[in-house]
C-alpha cells in the first residue's frame, strides 16, 4: 500500500511512501526491544547530551522543517516555525529537568524504608495526528526517550515527510539503532503492531 502526502492548499501529491512489509516491521519492533535493554541503562547525562543536540538540529535547520510542515498539513509557516522552536524548547527542557521528574519518591509507612521509584516499561508506541505533525510527536517522544523507554513511532499516513525528517533528526543526534524507529505504516496495520510483544505501553491522541 502507499501512503501519500498531498499539498492540501494545491490538491497536488508532494510525496508517496511504500508502506513497511512485514518482515520490516518485525525487524524494527523486535530491534527497539532489544535497544531499549541498554538504553534503560544510560544515564540521564548521556541522554540529556543527546535530546541538546536533537534541539540544536531542529533550531540550525528551522526553516527546513517549518516548510515541510507547511507543504504536509498546511499552516502558514509562521506558525510552523514556532511549532519547531517549542520542539527545541522541549527537547532542553527534558534534558534539564527528566532526572529530577523521576527521582525516587520517598513514602511514609510502617516499613523502615519506602518509596515510588519510576522505572522504564521498554518499546513505547506513540499513534500521532496530523495536525502538528511535529510538537505531537515530540511532547512524545522526548520525555518517553529521556525515562529510559524505546519508542516507535506510527505517524499518520499523510504527513510522512514530516515523520521522516523526526526520524533522521534522532539519527543525526547519535541515538543507537533501534532507540527511536519511525513505522510507515497505515493505520490498517495498527492492532498488529500494537498486539507485538515487544509493545509495552501506547500513547494517542485523537
Amino acid at each position: 500500500m502507499l501512503l501519500k502526502s498531498v499539498n492540501p492548499y494545491t490538491s497536488r501529491i508532494i510525496g508517496e511512501f511504500d508502506e513497511y512489509p512485514e518482515e520490516k516491521l518485525e525487524e524494527i519492533l523486535t530491534g527497539s526491544s532489544a535497544a531499549f535493554e541498554n538504553w534503560k541503562r544510560t544515564d540521564f547525562a548521556y541522554r540529556s547530551s543527546l535530546m541538546n543536540k536533537v534541539s540544536d538540529i531542529l533550531t540550525e535547520n528551522i526553516k527546513t522543517f517549518s516548510v515541510a510542515i507547511t507543504l504536509e498539513m498546511g499552516k502558514p509557516v509562521r506558525e510552523a516555525r514556532a511549532e519547531v522552536e517549542k520542539c527545541a524548547w522541549v527537547c532542553r527542557y527534558y534534558a534539564a529537568n527528566a532526572e529530577e521528574f523521576l527521582k525516587d519518591e520517598p513514602i511514609d509507612t510502617d516499613a523502615h524504608l519506602s518509596y515510588v521509584s519510576y522505572e522504564p516499561l521498554g518499546t513505547i508506541l506513540g499513534i500521532m495526528p496530523w495536525n502538528y505533525p511535529f510538537w505531537q510527536a515530540f511532547r512524545f517522544v522526548v520525555p518517553t526517550l529521556m525515562a529510559g523507554n524505546s519508542v516507535v513511532l506510527k505517524h499518520s499516513s499523510n504527513v510522512q515527510n514530516c515523520a521522516r525528517h523526526i526520524e533522521d533528526i534522532f539519527k543525526q543526534a547519535g541515538l543507537p539503532q533501534f532507540v527511536f524507529s519511525n513505522l510507515v505504516a497505515g493505520s490498517h496495520k495498527v492492532n498488529r503492531i500494537i498486539e507485538h510483544d515487544a509493545i509495552k505501553a501506547v500513547s494517542s491522541y485523537r
